[in-house]
């Protein structure tokens, strides 16, 4: 019977998946531009992981990380409600930079990180 993780094991994990996203990003040549941005007092909650530039696009990156599919993939954990945030969220950090981006893509990164054996990375472009 598996246990479940404790929430510092989890934090670890996601920022281990984060950061290994951020990595594969940018060894294809785009831009981090801001990692786990929050909005203040702009009326929306949560988090972008990543905003990046690729090329002429701005592309917001949602990170999921798990230690393995025995639940599902991690990309099965992004919901309609979860994709209707991020769009949300990618209009207050535009407002909050004074940004006007002509070209915004979403992307999900799903890293699996196995207790054994290499991370595993799957880049869902325009979801």
């Amino acid at each position: 019977m598996q246990t479940p993780e404790a929430p510092d094991d989890r934090i670890a994990l996601g920022q281990r998946g984060e950061q290994l996203a951020m990595e594969y990003l940018r060894s294809r040549d785009m831009v981090v531009l801001d990692r786990n941005w929050r909005p203040r007092g702009q009326g929306v909650r949560g988090e972008l992981d990543l905003v990046v530039r690729d090329g002429d696009e701005l592309v917001i990156v949602e990170v999921k990380t798990r230690r393995s599919i025995a639940y599902g993939s991690p990309v099965e954990a992004i919901t309609t409600r979860k994709m209707r945030t991020l769009r949300s969220l990618a209009l207050a950090w535009l407002e909050h930079r004074s940004i006007h981006a002509p070209r915004l893509r979403f992307d999900v990164i799903a890293v699996t990180i196995p207790p054994a054996g290499q991370p595993v990375i799957e880049h869902l472009r325009a979801v």
